[in-house]
């Protein structure tokens, strides 16, 4: 039987791991030789839940070409974000919650792509239509990654249909949804010990907006307070980022999941994208974005309208 890789994007967040993991458990239950794998370090987030439901991280790849022909991509289909060799394997299926671009394959395939905010909530439907069951480490799983999208309820990108998604899963689970949820999102919160290289490729994605080549990236805080103190050492690390991949800008996105407010850092010629894309005034490269917490919804689609004025 031939192996097919399930590939959650690169510097991967929780809903990029554990939707790999659920639905290359749901294609090995239909038959599929399928295997779930990573782009990058597990977050203390993502290993919160990972070690609390006793499931191992996938394996982390630099290119699938050397082991497979065929592979799935979850919570992605831009290529950027992809494994590198994307172009040298066949995407047979994508699972996604997000924008479609700089997509395109040779052949047909599945493609499902839903206004939803989380890739696990589109999972969920599919284990449904299979008439397969979600075993109660797969349901934790799951619940973690809407839990993490969705800043426990909290994120515009958060639909009613999440919530029903996150609330039947919990129970499979057996948790708390929400005294669970608020510990994983803390112990995700906990970045003390990460180097400013670290924060700033935690959970980075690169996007193309027009000509411009954007990246963003974004990390939650109990406390705002704690990145702003380093924000001399994150720019360092920022501006070796985008000098190594030659973007027109960077943003650093660090959100308050209590408050549900954010700060972002920008640097780049096109900094004064962010002043137009959220009429505020970057002071020492920086802006309060109040309200603001999700980079799919409240971010990429104002930034990228901003890059075109």
């Amino acid at each position: 039987m031939e192996k097919v890789l399930v590939i959650g994007h690169k510097n991967p967040d929780t809903d990029s791991i554990m939707s790999a993991l659920a639905y290359a458990h749901l294609k090995r239950e239909l038959g599929m030789d399928a295997e779930a794998v990573r782009l990058g370090e597990v977050s203390k987030e993502t290993q919160y839940g990972l070690d609390y439901f006793k499931v191992e991280a996938p394996r982390l790849i630099e290119k699938a070409k050397p082991e497979v022909e065929k592979v799935i991509l979850v919570d992605h289909n831009e290529r950027q974000q992809s494994v590198d060799d994307i172009d040298d394997v066949q995407i047979i299926e994508v699972i996604d919650h997000h924008r479609i671009a700089n997509f395109e394959t040779a052949g047909p395939l599945y493609y499902r792509a839903e206004p939803v905010g989380c890739s696990a909530t589109i999972i969920k439907k599919i284990y449904a239509e299979n008439n397969v069951d979600i075993p109660k480490d797969i349901a934790g799983l799951m619940v973690s990654a809407i839990v993490s999208d969705s800043l426990l309820f909290k994120s515009p990108t958060f639909t009613e249909e999440d919530r029903t998604a996150a609330m039947e899963l919990a129970e499979i689970a057996g948790v708390d949804i929400e005294a669970y949820g608020l510990e994983m999102l803390k112990a995700g919160a906990d970045l003390s010990d990460k180097t400013a290289a670290q924060l700033v490729g935690l959970d980075s994605k690169e996007f193309g907006m027009g000509d411009y080549k954007v990246e963003v990236a974004q990390v939650n805080a109990v406390d705002l307070n704690d990145m702003l103190t380093r924000q001399s050492e994150i720019e360092e690390a920022m501006r070796a980022v985008l000098e190594n991949k030659q973007l027109d800008l960077f943003v650093f996105v660090t959100t308050d999941i209590l408050n549900s407010n954010s700060v972002a850092i920008a640097v780049g010629e096109q900094a004064s994208a962010v002043e137009r894309a959220f009429n505020v005034t970057l002071e020492n490269n920086r802006a309060l974005l109040e309200g603001v917490v999700s980079r799919k919804k409240q971010i990429i689609p104002q930034l990228t309208d901003a890059m075109k004025a």
